[in-house]
């Protein structure tokens, strides 16, 4: 396994990595400290950039949002030496401008979540992150500006509420949602995000509108709709990573997220066991 290291790594469906593009496919297994990833990872070249795939909910979707093995993930993905992530997944849209088929690339989000493991830290060591500008901005710009070149209508900026989940949301929790000035609504990444950023990893999110959550009369929610629209996004995610990739490969972002866990962790080495300083050497150094 140390023959292989990516920069890139893309989270999302399984059917992400079934592209034409992808070269010299081969598939990794990897045991971590935090346990077993979501699923094997998939390694490929798109024009000759290295990628590393990972199905967020597993390749036969058994996992719920609230189950998904971020330490794991991020885990894996800092082994093989990736330092961004693309994170790709389905959303609701609490706008009327922000339609089905739409890209979003939002710049904040809110966490609604409620008992998730949302950290590394416990278990005898404390830390903390900054977390004012959770994405990577810059190279969502990349993306974002691939969008008009292939037709696809896209949205820069913007607040994701990420809630527990698996259920949808009631039609007074939309409300509620939309009165306090949120974009979209979704169940990962606001979790993902903080995992990644942890780990000193580059983290930005392509959010796929699928439907209008439950607040749109005669036009909630069902998963029928949402899958119906999520097969169209699919095809224009994979052309938008074929597009995108190389830029993003060989850009210089200005923010300093492998530089976040300087100074992060207040408690004492001497007073912190020695598996937990194992599990978390490829994290904190």
């Amino acid at each position: 396994m140390s023959d292989i290291k990516v920069n890139i790594g893309v989270i999302g469906g399984s059917g992400l990595y079934n592209m034409d593009e992808i070269k010299n496919k081969r598939e990794i297994e990897i045991y971590t400290p935090f346990g077993k990833p979501s699923d094997n990872l998939m390694y490929g070249e798109i024009s000759n950039i290295p990628v590393l795939f990972l199905p967020r909910h597993s390749r036969h979707h058994t996992i719920l949002p609230s189950e998904i093995p971020h330490r794991a993930n991020m885990w894996a993905l800092k082994y093989f030496g990736v330092k961004t992530v693309i994170s790709v997944s389905a959303v609701g849209s609490l706008k009327e401008e922000l339609k089905p088929g739409d890209f979003v690339f939002p710049d904040q989000f809110v966490d609604e979540t409620k008992g998730r493991v949302s950290t590394y830290f416990g278990n005898g060591i404390v830390g903390h992150i900054p977390l004012a500008h959770p994405f990577c901005m810059d190279y969502s710009k990349i993306m974002y500006e691939k969008t008009s070149k292939l037709g696809i209508t896209a949205h820069f900026g913007g607040i994701y509420v990420c809630i527990e989940g698996p259920q949808f949301s009631t039609k007074a929790e939309s409300q509620y949602h939309r009165k306090q000035g949120y974009d979209i609504i979704g169940m990962t990444v606001a979790t993902e995000c903080k995992i990644a950023k942890e780990a000193g990893l580059h983290y930005m999110a392509v959010s796929l509108v699928t439907d209008y959550d439950c607040w749109k009369e005669e036009d909630e929610v069902s998963q029928d709709k949402v899958l119906e629209t999520l097969k169209k996004n699919v095809d224009n995610i994979k052309k938008l990573l074929v597009e995108s990739i190389p830029e993003i490969s060989k850009t210089v972002p200005s923010c300093r997220c492998e530089d976040i866990m300087k100074g992060a962790v207040l408690t004492n080495k001497k007073f912190v066991s020695e598996k937990i300083l194992n599990d978390l050497r490829l994290i904190i150094g």
